[in-house]
């Protein structure tokens, strides 16, 4: 299981954030996790309740996670599509010469705080 080690980074990286920020408290972290990176979603929010809670700066702390679709294109038909769904091979011409677009990514999208009294 690879997502705790992932935790670690996302607490190292929020940390950072927040220290450079001056917060001392984070609400939520916002992830964009690829449908293809091979991170198991459940598996990074319980990794997450179990890390997140042993650091002050994110106790009760919650992981979102929003799903980035995988796409390929094709460079013989110039056309986009689901990867998942269909894999290498092109579903419009049956070409080969396809690549992800995107759907790999594992990255922090944002870090909410508690708004501040007025």
């Amino acid at each position: 299981m690879h997502e705790l080690g992932i935790v670690f980074y996302i607490i190292r990286d929020v940390k950072q954030a927040a220290a450079d920020n001056h917060v001392d408290h984070v609400s939520a972290v916002v992830m964009n996790i690829g449908e293809v990176s091979t991170v198991v979603p459940e598996y990074l929010t319980d990794c997450w309740r179990w890390a997140a809670d042993k650091e002050d700066l994110l106790r009760g702390c919650e992981l979102k996670v929003c799903t980035i679709p995988a796409v390929s294109f094709c460079d013989d038909c110039r056309k986009e599509y689901e990867t998942v769904r269909f894999g290498r091979n092109c579903p419009f011409c049956q070409g080969e010469n396809t690549y992800l677009l995107r759907g790999n990514e594992v990255e922090i999208k944002e870090i909410e705080v508690p708004e501040c009294p007025l």
